[in-house]
């Protein structure tokens, strides 16, 4: 109480003083120069922070996994053109869109930058290539343009992976040989025409409805009431010239479910087609550089060739063709393509993560409030325990999503048809649990950054509107979850009934005997990964088993198993986060596991330990279910405080290692006293 009374009277004196000599001195002349020496200085944290441990280079290479110099290529590219709104701060040069833009301009200068890509051959070979390694580069130089401005790879992907996509995937040799090259090239500018006003995630249910009229051969698209329109589609409003249309074909009656086909809205002039009405969605909290539109067809007529036919066809004469005869199978394969977008949802949303972290982290490190000692320095916001809490823990996951859309990217370019499924589950799991962790991070990013996150310029701020739309597109987050939960229920109960061992979707483990978690935990069983996967495999196993007890219990109450399925949603949504936890456990095992250097393995395996650990403490389901007692929550919670300060050292190095231009991230990472000085307002 001493101390802290004398501090007190220390405050009171000196501001006496301070207020004494402003009211005594003399008029200052006008050229008086300001005094600096009392004042707060930057100085950069790889000046004052330990030299890292291990290799930067190593752990990017490790984090990107794949086409670092095509990457590093892009992000010079962008730098060399003013279009990327390249401005002066704090003795650094930064790019990132101009948010003051109306949704018009912003639009519009969306499409330059496509211009200027197409023209420096970014897109090359991105739908006219072969194989894995032209897909993975496409990827990487997608993720690079998510990295400066989400719109922007959001219309590129609407145009490549979605319409592209559907040609590829939907479509044969006819549709391909036409269409590719002419999407490449940016000679027609598509659209991806699936979600209505009445039906975003329930794609079976939209009510769109195309016949076919034997007599000139031509299909008949129809929005036959209001809630039919399309809408949310990306680059209707203003720039696309065709579409694919979602649509329920009606074939001598029946109806044969959903198909796609190739529409023209907008002629070489840009002028809207005839029988084609388009109208803008409107402002929107982020993506106001997506001309996101509304679509009424009025009985449109397109050739029979343009229906995408990989799966069915229709003969000239009017007879449906498929060798899928389930419909419920037919509607799987045609799906199966689409998870493209989920893919590319995910890495982009830790990308995003990785910027506000880099953010945060950069500026807790030279940003200091407050001493814990009188007369003391001022202490660096990392080095308070609280704000240790606040980011590491989301450092270490967003590691550990690093790693699990890696393993998406590699599934994913090498699918195969047998492979539909395990992608569907795990993409579905992923996009979900990586556009939540990209929301919680930013927003504490934005916190930790103090009034300085509120700018537009600091970049985390406006990351939250421009990414929020991940948690509903391409599948609601809630759904896509519970849609996790239904595969594993399926796997689960057909290797019952088989009385086979589970093969697939990684539940191999529940094949061995039950994990035992022992009943009072130390420090050191804490850190093993035997402990970690034991813990996170036991979760999913038991939740399995009670997911699939309950919707039988229902079954046999005479309730239908959707029914079940939707009763039990609290338990699916359990369900699917144990799942998806312990696949990104898996991937961060398995990226470990490639490491050969020492101290390497030695960072990772302290940020393996936070991730398992942290998740162990927010999840409730580990005290709900009794895979944790009372007082071995008490451990975990002690245990990552402890982490957060073993991670403390390795801060710097391990957001360095992100591999982020300096100039994509905001000023506040950098100088910040000179950015926001007198000399730069004036400049």
């Amino acid at each position: 109480m001493q101390n802290s009374n004398f501090s007190s009277m220390e405050k009171v004196n000196f501001r006496t003083r301070i207020l004494t000599n402003h009211l005594n001195q003399e008029t200052p002349s006008p050229h008086f120069s300001l005094q600096t020496t009392p004042c707060l200085s930057y100085n950069p944290p790889e000046l004052s922070e330990p030299s890292s441990i291990f290799d930067k280079k190593q752990m990017r290479q490790l984090m990107d996994g794949h086409n670092l110099t095509e990457k590093d290529w892009l992000f010079g590219l962008m730098l060399q053109s003013n279009l990327f709104n390249p401005m002066k701060s704090g003795g650094k040069v930064f790019v990132q869109p101009d948010y003051n833009q109306s949704k018009e301009q912003q639009r519009e200068i969306t499409m330059r930058r496509i211009g200027y890509l197409l023209e420096h051959g970014v897109f090359k070979k991105w739908l006219t290539g072969n194989g894995p390694v032209d897909e993975l580069r496409k990827l990487a130089l997608l993720e690079c343009l998510a990295i400066f401005d989400h719109s922007l790879a959001i219309k590129t992907g609407v145009h490549f992976f979605l319409w592209g996509g559907a040609i590829q995937f939907f479509g044969t040799k006819r549709h391909h040989d036409k269409w590719l090259k002419a999407t490449e090239e940016y000679v027609v500018k598509g659209c991806f025409a699936m979600t209505e006003l009445g039906h975003g995630s329930n794609v079976r249910g939209i009510e769109t409805v195309t016949t076919y009229d034997s007599s000139t051969g031509e299909f008949v698209i129809t929005t036959p009431c209001e809630s039919a329109q399309k809408y949310w589609i990306g680059g209707a409003a203003n720039h696309a010239t065709h579409t694919v249309v979602f649509s329920q074909l009606i074939i001598e009656g029946k109806n044969q479910g959903v198909h796609a086909f190739i529409c023209q809205i907008r002629d070489e002039n840009g002028d809207i087609c005839p029988n084609i009405r388009i109208a803008d969605c409107g402002h929107k909290i982020g993506l106001n550089g997506v001309d996101n539109g509304r679509i009424w067809f009025d009985n449109v007529r397109v050739p029979r060739e343009n229906l995408l036919n990989s799966v069915a066809d229709v003969s000239p004469d009017g007879k449906y063709l498929t060798a899928i005869k389930d419909p419920d199978q037919r509607f799987a394969a045609f799906l199966a393509p689409l998870t493209s977008g989920r893919v590319t949802i995910a890495v982009s949303a830790i990308y995003s993560a990785k910027v506000g972290l880099a953010t945060a982290i950069r500026y807790s490190l030279t940003r200091r409030a407050f001493s814990v000692t009188p007369n003391g320095p001022e202490i660096l916001l990392l080095d308070y325990p609280s704000h240790q809490r606040r980011l590491l823990p989301l450092l270490a996951k967003t590691y550990a999503m690093s790693f699990a859309v890696n393993y998406l990217k590699k599934i994913y370019v090498n699918r195969t048809p047998e492979m539909n499924k395990v992608i569907h589950v795990v993409s579905s799991a992923f996009k979900a649990i990586a556009s939540w962790h990209n929301m919680r991070t930013l927003q504490e990013c934005r916190e930790a950054c103090g009034g300085q996150g509120l700018k537009t310029e600091n970049r985390v701020g406006p990351l939250k509107g421009e990414f929020d739309v991940q948690s509903t597109f391409e599948g609601d987050n809630n759904v896509l979850m519970q849609q996790v939960s239904k595969a594993l229920f399926g796997e689960y109960v057909a290797a019952k009934r088989s009385k086979k061992p589970i093969k697939g979707l990684g539940l191999e483990h529940m094949n061995a005997s039950r994990p035992i978690v022992p009943s009072q935990l130390t420090s050191h069983t804490m850190r093993q990964a035997q402990f970690q996967n034991d813990i996170f495999c036991l979760r999913e196993r038991d939740l399995l088993e009670r997911f699939a007890a309950e919707v039988a219990l229902c079954q046999a109450q005479g309730k239908s198993k959707e029914y079940a399925f939707t009763l039990n949603y609290q338990l699916a949504e359990d369900l699917g986060r144990a799942y998806s936890d312990r696949a990104v456990l898996h991937t961060f095992l398995e990226a470990e596991a490639s490491v050969t250097s020492a101290s390497l393995k030695n960072v990772l395996d302290l940020v393996r330990s936070m991730y398992t650990l942290v998740t162990l403490e927010e999840d409730a389901a580990f005290l709900r279910y009794g895979y944790l007692s009372t007082d071995n929550a008490a451990m975990v919670r002690k245990e990552v405080a402890n982490l957060c300060g073993e991670l403390r050292p390795h801060a710097l190095s391990l957001v360095s290692s992100f591999g982020l231009p300096d100039a994509f991230l905001g000023p506040i990472a950098f100088n910040w006293v000179e950015a926001n000085a007198w000399s730069s307002e004036q400049n």
